[in-house]
């Protein structure tokens, strides 16, 4: 890769934690109603956000967030990274290069990359508590770029929803989507491993 700079989101990205998120949430819905909707259901409408996810099966149930959150905070304790995650994030520093984070999620960003044995290997991390406009506002792109005089040519943002191609998009950077089923053709490059960035 001809990069220098890699702005990385979290969920769907680096940490594989759509299975695990989406078996909390059908367990707290059993829980509140003993409903249940099918796990394909639940996963791709947690791949839009966890709050379009809520609208579409729970807004009625109150209380339902915050105990979600309790069983999905115990999968979270236990990370599972997708496959070359880690030597990716290694090789980069020890190239002299810098990794980036921008998260939707509170400052738990951090203890999940302590747990997952990665936190090191990030410059910065930006979670939903610095205050930024969620992606696909780019101004989280933009104070990175900004506070760390980065070049936009050599700076690359990763994620696994259009929203992040967006942000970088908007905000002049390279884009790289990963999905395994599906292809964004905002990006400029697609791929369905992370292995694929380090061929």
């Amino acid at each position: 890769m001809n990069y220098e700079n890699y702005i990385w989101d979290l969920g769907g990205t680096l940490l594989n934690n759509y299975e695990s998120s989406s078996h909390a949430f059908a367990a707290t819905l059993w829980q509140k109603e003993e409903r249940v909707v099918l796990h394909d259901e639940i996963y791709a409408a947690l791949k839009v956000s966890t709050a379009y996810a809520i609208e579409q099966y729970a807004r009625h149930i109150p209380g339902f967030l915050a105990a979600y959150r309790r069983l999905e905070a115990e999968g979270l304790a236990r990370p599972i990274l997708f496959e070359g995650a880690t030597e990716l994030l290694k090789n980069i520093v020890t190239q002299g290069y810098k990794n980036f984070m921008i998260s939707h999620r509170d400052k738990q960003v951090i203890t999940i990359l302590k747990a997952a044995h990665i936190s090191q290997y990030f410059t910065e991390i930006v979670t939903a508590d610095d205050g930024f406009p969620r992606k696909p506002a780019p101004n989280s792109v933009h104070y990175l770029l900004q506070k760390y005089n980065l070049n936009p040519k050599k700076t690359v943002m990763i994620g696994d929803r259009v929203l992040d191609i967006e942000a970088g998009h908007a905000a002049g950077v390279e884009t790289i989507f990963f999905d395994s089923h599906q292809k964004c053709s905002l990006a400029t490059k697609n791929i369905k491993k992370l292995t694929e960035l380090m061929e």
